[in-house]
């Protein structure tokens, strides 16, 4: 399984929230670039980089930010927030990002989702199903569509989607542990690869995500709290790795 460590971006600067809300972030002093080579220099490989500018906006806002992680790391990128158009789309590619994450418009524009995922293969392109209470968020988490999660995934998973990350967002930024439930059920009823985000406090909630058969899993807040140091979610991910071989 892989660990996939976050860092989430307002006005330049990393912050967490609580349970999606922007009224309760908290700012934390070192720039995303310093914290990106921090996780490299622990021996982390990936990285999951939200611009919550962009996902309030509509438009990306910090690709200056993903360009320079991208060009002073080698930490594989996937990146979220404000892709609404081809536009933004191409200048996150062309700016680094490996992977991208595609949330309230695949709710809200299905046919540009579908455009994504055709132009650039499903391989490139993530699906982000965030739920409260079984339904699907958008707008940066401060919207709750009509649509039920599991349904929403089982329909693009049958158009192409091969990628998920799933957050329930009662459980993000909480440390209270994931939501085991939700991935055990989306795995068990899609074939996509689902990355669980949300909630890990310690090593049990990796071991337990592990078992179900989620194939990464976003770690933010439990590293930025000090509750999981970095050596030990490397030391994770190496033995995983290693049993699996």
């Amino acid at each position: 399984m892989r660990i996939i460590p976050a860092i989430d971006i307002i006005d330049g600067q990393c912050v967490r929230l609580s349970q999606g809300s922007f009224t309760s972030k908290t700012t934390y002093p070192d720039k995303p670039l310093e914290v990106a080579k921090s996780f490299e220099d622990a021996g982390l490989k990936y990285l999951h980089l939200v611009d919550l500018d962009g996902a309030r906006s509509g438009k990306v806002v910090n690709e200056k930010t993903l360009l320079e992680i991208t060009s002073n790391t080698n930490l594989v990128v996937d990146f979220g927030g404000g892709l609404k158009t081809m536009e933004d789309v191409k200048k996150a590619f062309d700016c680094g990002a490996q992977q991208l994450n595609f949330g309230s418009i695949a709710v809200k524009n299905p046919e540009f989702f579908l455009s994504c995922l055709s132009k650039y293969g499903a391989k490139k392109i993530i699906l982000s199903a965030d739920s409260l209470n079984g339904m699907v968020a958008i707008s940066g988490w401060e919207e709750q569509s009509s649509q039920s999660i599991l349904p929403f995934v089982q329909n693009y998973c049958e158009q192409g989607v091969q990628n998920i990350t799933a957050t329930d967002i009662s459980k993000d930024g909480m440390l209270a542990g994931p939501a085991f439930e939700l991935y055990s059920s989306l795995i068990q009823n899609s074939s996509a690869k689902i990355v669980a985000s949300g909630g890990i406090s310690k090593l049990d909630d990796l071991k337990k995500l592990r078992e179900i058969g989620c194939e990464g899993t976003i770690v933010g807040k439990a590293i930025y709290e000090g509750k999981i140091p970095l050596d030990e979610l490397v030391t994770f991910e190496r033995n995983d790795n290693s049993n699996n071989d």
